[in-house]
């Protein structure tokens, strides 16, 4: 099996992009809550988007763990739905770039094809740079906005960007195969991630994707909504404090994460203004790889 097998796709169905970043989350390992998937979803909502290529499921999912859904549509027909994985383009005329988006699933096997996938699907759009986002339960409480923090493999990028060098040994997901396969490529990519309260895993936490967004929109130059999710993260918020309320011993230890998260917010970490005004610069001093653009 190869890339050709199992990567369908229309390079030159939406012509030249402007500027294009790659954008990845997928839900599994490192998207606790559906919070860096969820991020991207609401990003794109109501935008008109393209699909230029598409990954078939079928080589890579165990479908009694990722079992696919059933339905009947308007015409009261069973239909299936597979796992997706789409590669997928939107245009933001009133943002600094046109964004390409997968927001999927984390396959089960053959995680070097769907890797390489990727890379080719980045390189024939000519994305200068990745971003995967995702999301990570931390002991940190519901009562405060979540930071997102960020790194690189990419030498010059973190000293740029003040990012840290990826320092975790240990079991990963395939945004750390897709890392590693990125820098071997000498395709620059970033890791934004946020925390979700450990304590609420079962439930969604809105106010974590609305952190990303707001990182993603600061650092790439394009709207992404956030501000659309106060009702959202209200809602969560108030389930969130009546579920604390009700238990003496989880009230006290978000109270006593509190006290821990406020120490640690003052500690100096670069703004996504900051970050987003280096990687500009960073993308400017890139060699031009389309001399014809």
């Amino acid at each position: 099996m190869n890339v050709e097998d199992v990567l369908e796709a229309d390079w030159d169905a939406v012509g030249e992009l402007r500027d294009p970043v790659l954008v990845i989350a997928l839900r599994g390992y490192f998207d606790i809550a559906g919070a860096a998937t969820g991020a991207l979803d609401w990003c794109l909502e109501d935008r008109t988007t393209t699909v230029v290529a598409s990954i078939d499921p079928d080589p890579f999912f165990d479908f009694t763990t990722q079992r696919p859904e059933v339905y009947l549509d308007e015409d009261n027909e069973r239909q299936i739905i597979w796992p997706e994985n789409e590669i997928i383009v939107a245009r933001f005329p009133d943002g600094a770039r046109d964004l390409v988006v997968l927001s999927g699933v984390e396959p089960h096997t053959n995680w070097n094809i769907f890797a390489e996938c990727i890379v080719q699907s980045a390189r024939q759009l000519k994305c200068s740079v990745v971003v995967t986002v995702g999301a990570n339960d931390e002991s940190i409480p519901h009562t405060r906005t979540p930071n997102v923090f960020g790194s690189t493999s990419n030498v010059a990028l973190a000293r740029r960007l003040k990012l840290s060098l990826p320092k975790y040994q240990g079991p990963t997901g395939l945004l750390g195969v897709l890392h590693e396969r990125f820098e071997r490529e000498q395709l620059p990519s970033v890791s934004l991630r946020v925390g979700v309260p450990r304590y609420l895993l079962n439930a969604q936490h809105p106010k974590s994707s609305a952190a990303l967004l707001r990182n993603l929109e600061l650092v790439l130059g394009v709207p992404t909504r956030h501000a659309e999710l106060y009702e959202e993260i209200r809602r969560w918020s108030e389930l969130h404090d009546a579920a604390v309320e009700g238990d003496e011993q989880v009230a006290q230890y978000v109270q006593m994460l509190e006290s821990d998260f406020d120490r640690q917010s003052q500690i100096e970490i670069p703004t996504a203004d900051d970050l987003g005004a280096e990687l500009e610069q960073f993308l400017r001093e890139q060699p031009d790889e389309n001399p014809d653009k």
